[in-house]
Order: C-alpha cells, then sequence, then structure tokens
C-alpha cells in the first residue's frame, strides 16, 4: 500500500460546542463527537501525527457534556496506537500545556496522561512562561501544519487566522454544534463564496469551492461516509510549500550550473524526501494575483520554508532573502562554492554547494546543512511587551 499524503502531516483538530442546549441538541453532539473518533482513527492508520492542547475537560452545565474534543482524541489516540503503519513518525502528538493544567486534568484520563506524556509518542512544549491563552494557540499553530476546526467561536477563529497568514490549510466543518456565524461555521460560509474559497486551502485536484461543497453533508449522510470524505480532502491538500528565490535568467553564466543543482539536488531531497512542494515565480505558471511582485510576496509570506540561493548576485534575490529573513520564516541560504557574496551573507551558515561529486553526495551535503539549520531561530525574535 503506497503511503499516504498525510504520512507525517500534523493535524490540528480545534473546536467546541455551544452551551446552549437549543443551538447544540445532545443528538448533533453526539455525532460530532463520533465524526471526530472516526476522523483520528483514519488519520492514525494514514501515518498522521497530531498537536493537542493539554487542558481541564470543561462540561456544559446543560447535560454535563464536554464542551471541547481534546481530551476525546487523547483518548482515541491511545486506544488506537496499534493501527499505527509501521515507520510512522515520533512524536505521535506534540502536547502544548501550560504549568497550570497539569493539575486540572480529569481523573478519569490521569492515567492516560501519565502512561502517554513518559513515552517518546508524546512531544510536551511547555508554555507555561505565557498567560495569555493567545500565546498558547499561537504555540500550537506553530507546531500544526493543518487546521480542522468544527464549531467554536472567536478561538477557532484566531486559529484560523494564525493558520492562514502561514499559508497553513484551514479545512472548516460545517456541524451544527454552534450558531451558523460562529467559529467554523461562519468560515465554512467564506468557503461557499467561490471567490473566497482558495483562501482557505488549496488541494492537487478541484477546486476549494467544489471541495467545500463536497464536504456540506446532507443530514442523511452517515458519518462513517462523511469521515471518508473528510479524509480524502485532507489527502488531496497540496504539500506543505517551499518558496524558491533563485537565478533565473537563463542568458546568466551560473545558470547552467544552478539549474542542475535544483534539479539534482534541492528537487529530488525537498520534494522527493522532505515532502514539500517547491514554489518558483517565473512567469510561467497562472497567476493568482494581478501583479509579479505580488505574486511573488504573497506565496513567499505564505510558505513554510525557503530556500534563497544568490549564486549570481541578483538584486531580487537578495530583496526577497531579506523579506523571508524579516518575516522570521525558516530559510536556507545557499550559493556556489567559489562564488563571492556581500560580507553580512558571510555571518548567515549558509550551503556552499559544488558542481563537482556525485549526485549522492551532493544531496548528503544538501540534507545535512537542511538538519543543521532546519530550526534555526529568527534573526529577531518576536516578544510581546507583556503576556
Amino acid at each position: 500500500m503506497p503511503k499516504s499524503a498525510l504520512f507525517g502531516r500534523r493535524i490540528h483538530i480545534a473546536g467546541s460546542i455551544s452551551t446552549e442546549l437549543s443551538v447544540a441538541p445532545a443528538a448533533e453532539v453526539a455525532g460530532a463527537r463520533e465524526l471526530v473518533k472516526g476522523l483520528v482513527v483514519e488519520l492514525i492508520k494514514r501515518g498522521a501525527t497530531f498537536v493537542l492542547p493539554v487542558d481541564a475537560e470543561k462540561l456544559r452545565a446543560a447535560d454535563n457534556l464536554p464542551i471541547c474534543f481534546d481530551w476525546l482524541i487523547w483518548q482515541t489516540l491511545r486506544e488506537n496506537l496499534v493501527r499505527r503503519p509501521a515507520g510512522a513518525e515520533t512524536p505521535l502528538v506534540v502536547a502544548v500545556q501550560h504549568h497550570k493544567t497539569e493539575d486540572q486534568i480529569p481523573a478519569e484520563v490521569e492515567a492516560l496522561w501519565d502512561e502517554l506524556r513518559t513515552s517518546d509518542l508524546v512531544q510536551i512544549e511547555n508554555v507555561s512562561h505565557w498567560n495569555m491563552n493567545s500565546k498558547r494557540m499561537e504555540a500550537q499553530a506553530r507546531y500544526g501544519d493543518i487546521l480542522v476546526a468544527l464549531g467554536g467561536s472567536e478561538g477557532v477563529m484566531f486559529l484560523a487566522n494564525l493558520y492562514h497568514d502561514a499559508g497553513k490549510p484551514v479545512v472548516p466543518l460545517n456541524l451544527p454544534i454552534t450558531a451558523p456565524d460562529t467559529g467554523a461555521r461562519r468560515l465554512f460560509n467564506l468557503g461557499l463564496t467561490s471567490t473566497q474559497a482558495q483562501r482557505l486551502f488549496h488541494t492537487t485536484d478541484q477546486s476549494t469551492h467544489a471541495w467545500i461543497n463536497r464536504i456540506n453533508f446532507a443530514r442523511r449522510v452517515s458519518v462513517a461516509d462523511r469521515v471518508v470524505g473528510i479524509v480524502e480532502l485532507l489527502e488531496a491538500l497540496e504539500k506543505p510549500k517551499a518558496f524558491v528565490v533563485r537565478l533565473l535568467n537563463a542568458s546568466h553564466s551560473d545558470y547552467p550550473d544552478v539549474q542542475n543543482f535544483f534539479d539534482t539536488v534541492v528537487q529530488p531531497v525537498v520534494e522527493g524526501e522532505l515532502g514539500y512542494k517547491l514554489v518558483v515565480v517565473d512567469g510561467r505558471q497562472t497567476y493568482e494575483h494581478a501583479r509579479i511582485d505580488q505574486e511573488i510576496f504573497v506565496k513567499l509570506h505564505r510558505s513554510s520554508v525557503v530556500l534563497a540561493d544568490i549564486t549570481g548576485m541578483r538584486p531580487n534575490c537578495f530583496l526577497e532573502l531579506g523579506y523571508a529573513l524579516g518575516r522570521g520564516l525558516p530559510t536556507m541560504v545557499m550559493i556556489k562554492d567559489g562564488s563571492e557574496h556581500p560580507f553580512d551573507i558571510y555571518t548567515i551558515a549558509g550551503l556552499h554547494w559544488k558542481t563537482s561529486g556525485s549526485a549522492d553526495e551532493r544531496r548528503r551535503a544538501f540534507r545535512e546543512h537542511w538538519a543543521a539549520i532546519r530550526n534555526r531561530p529568527a534573526l529577531v525574535p518576536t516578544e510581546p511587551l507583556i503576556s
């Protein structure tokens, strides 16, 4: 069986139900919980990983039902570990917690949490230095690759904006567990407008608008069939984007070497091994914006990583590199060995790639440099005045 497109992708399922029974009847809540459980099981089988908060289990006063889905997801993960495919990535979960939540964990899941938290399946990211919930959600969004939203209100909207600004897919579900004009349902309504739909996500096959209509399930559609439809959409999502800054002038003397480097080294590793989609704006692709400079900087702004090759000393490459560094994006700086470059670039550890050697040797050097700098902090970290 071929490896799923979701293998290793970090899925963040977020949302909540309304506290009002008239808005979220018990039957709809039960259906939503069944859907979440079924979705998690299918994602586990495909080798996906997860981002999950660790928090208290808040209950609805009217019927004592959980307001959020977090501990349902934790329990489903624990019960279905045997379904993970061979070679599935570790950690299974990036757990974002605050120091206060350790004492708020419900008694009925304490044993589950104690078992998982001490295993290599869980990577705990403690954000106890932040007292603002928004900062904890920023941590969640930083580690997630895909946001799946259901219900919720302002928190879901805040998360959706974080994912959108980072160029990550936002997949809203239209479940009647909150008012139609709040949270995920409001996002879903945005997607029902064809001119706005592509702001949510992009897929490798049909349009976003067509997908939104496909998952606008009628009440008669079973939970199992809904899960199948949602997983099909997640499988079809475009891979994370790696924006390419490089020499594109074919008449330049360095162009053949740069082209060979990208064909022989960069593309096979970045797309074939690391699971990214290379994005090059060279005027030959379909335009999404009116001007080429807008096309470049919007796609650069919303990329997951930037691969900046400054061979040829092109001014536009330095402009785009500066934007990437200022934006705080993970940025790999590269140049052909022996080329001259400005002083400032010497202080940024970069890959001086060679034109000699076998393809395997050149790819090995690329992989080693990638591993060394992929988690390098931003030049200027963003810190709030007060937390």
